[in-house]
């Protein structure tokens, strides 16, 4: 691979907006903070952020980024507010309510309550000054413990780190395990551009942790870590195992592949095996085909 093969962009003289969209087009999905502030005079503010996470359990931190305009310079009110009044609600958002999101995000003058310009409804917190909204389906009490400041002009960063004081998780998004059940919270990711998506069955996936050292990708035969059949992803699965295959895997993948009408006697040549073991991952017969790979 050459460097054609590459776009090379040095941001330090890239066109902000230019900048701003490779940026946000390749840190995607993000999740969305809408967070909620309150000025000095007590006026409500709620804005949406997707330079949002959770950085910290213990204690729990999340942080955010309003910030400053791209197109002005101006430090967005949310910095402003909790600079004044170091608390803010940290709102989570579902699809129900990302076109009411959509309206508070538009530039109102300052004073103005995007509660009601956007039709949402203010609920009173239990330990901080902002409100909540209620139509979150999970509202985040929080104080501000520090704010980053990096720049000043247009783009420029403020990084807002508030401590969890209380949650508030709506029961209809739980699951009958008692946690939080994706699909029921149905919350929207931010991508490039004007573009969001949902979790749904078919976009998502589980990859099982590992909890102790895998057989690794470097332990692979060399065949196998070259191979034009396997898609990295395949060869991951394979990297991932806890411990090498045994004949038993490799007596029951012969078995599973004679059931499908695989001829034995083909897999003595490599791409006929390659094409097996491929068969055998897509089945999630994984210590089989690392078996047919490996031993």
């Amino acid at each position: 691979m050459s460097t054609h093969d590459y776009l090379e962009v040095d941001p330090s003289s890239t066109p902000l907006p230019q900048l701003h969209q490779y940026l946000l087009g390749s840190v995607s999905p993000r999740p969305i903070c809408f967070a909620s502030t309150i000025d000095a005079q007590g006026r409500l503010n709620l804005a949406p952020f997707s330079f949002f996470n959770v950085v910290s359990a213990n204690p729990p931190v999340v942080v955010f980024s309003p910030n400053n305009s791209g197109r002005d310079g101006t430090p967005k009110q949310t910095y402003l507010n909790a600079k004044a009044v170091p608390e803010v609600v940290v709102n989570v958002v579902s699809y129900s309510m990302v076109e009411q999101m959509n309206v508070a995000a538009a530039p109102w003058a300052h004073g103005v309550s995007e509660f009601e310009k956007a039709g949402f409804t203010p609920l009173a917190s239990d330990l901080v000054k902002p409100m909540r909204v209620a139509e979150a389906p999970v509202q985040l009490e929080c104080k501000v413990i520090d704010i980053k400041e990096f720049g000043e002009g247009g783009g420029s960063g403020k990084l807002i780190m508030a401590q969890v004081l209380k949650m508030h998780i709506k029961s209809s998004v739980l699951g009958e395990d008692g946690k939080l059940d994706p699909f029921k919270m149905n919350l929207v990711g931010r991508m490039g551009g004007a573009w969001y998506c949902l979790p749904n069955r078919d976009s998502m996936f589980e990859l099982s942790q590992p909890m102790q050292p895998t057989l690794g990708y470097d332990r692979l035969p060399e065949a196998v870590r070259m191979s034009k059949v396997l898609t990295g992803n395949e060869i991951g699965q394979l990297s991932a195992l806890p411990v090498e295959p045994t004949q038993a895997d490799y007596t029951q993948a012969l078995a599973w592949l004679s059931d499908q009408g695989f001829d034995n006697l083909s897999l003595e040549q490599w791409h006929n095996r390659e094409e097996a073991a491929k068969k055998l991952l897509s089945a999630k017969l994984v210590r089989e085909a690392a078996a047919l790979l490996l031993l």
